[in-house]
């Protein structure tokens, strides 16, 4: 999962997230940013650093995932740039994942909030490292010459907040307590509120219903690219 901010994945994806743990999959988070740019506001930006990344690993645990990566890039200020493409490629070779999770590269006009520059530069960035950076081997060749990361080619890419590109739900309603305990742990960010969680509860029940599920089960969506 390759996010823009520490509890991007936690509100985007991690039910889904605790749905393929429980099932035996691994999962790894590499998230650009710190989050440095968030509240507290009147805390010192390297305090709130700490304590967004504290926050994530928290998080990530609570879905039993125990791989998180920062790549720590300035929050507010992601660029889709090669070197955000090389260390994202990087991560690709490294963990070698079947499926690549990230932010949608656009607009989402509907939900202008999801739209945050970050998160599309991150989007960008993910989507040139799944293709064609990570599968071939002269792009970024150091990653090959001197680092011994050879080339991955990347099954399918699951991208978040895709609007009317979704083509995919995952029903997540027996995970529901997994995904409020991982926001939960974003104290820093209101995320651990009743008012939030049955916020989201409502939010993940309109997914369902748009996607044919039955009424009062709930959905993480996604549009899923294949990629090979």
């Amino acid at each position: 999962m390759v996010t823009a901010h520490p509890d991007d994945v936690d509100f985007g994806m991690a039910g889904t997230v605790a749905h393929w743990t429980a099932a035996g999959t691994s999962v790894t988070y590499c998230v650009c940013t710190s989050g440095e740019a968030g509240a507290p506001e009147d805390a010192p930006r390297e305090r709130v650093r700490r304590l967004r990344a504290a926050e994530q690993r928290r998080a990530a645990a609570r879905v039993g995932v125990d791989d998180v990566r920062f790549l720590n890039h300035e929050d507010g200020r992601v660029s889709a740039d090669l070197a955000l493409r090389r260390q994202i490629t990087r991560v690709i070779r490294s963990v070698r994942p079947e499926i690549v999770a990230t932010h949608s590269p656009e607009i989402n006009w509907s939900r202008i909030a999801l739209a945050h520059p970050d998160h599309r530069a991150v989007g960008e960035a993910t989507l040139a490292a799944v293709y064609p950076d990570a599968r071939n081997p002269f792009a970024h060749p150091e990653l090959l010459d001197r680092e011994g990361l050879h080339p991955w080619t990347v099954r399918q890419l699951w991208i978040t907040e895709a609007a009317e590109r979704v083509n995919h739900a995952v029903d997540v309603t027996e995970r529901i307590a997994d995904k409020l305990a991982a926001l939960s742990e974003h104290a820093s960010q209101g995320a651990d509120s009743a008012e939030s969680s049955e916020a989201m509860r409502e939010h993940l029940r309109g997914n369902a219903l748009r996607h044919g599920l039955a009424k009062g089960r709930m959905a993480e969506v996604f549009q899923v690219v294949d990629t090979e």
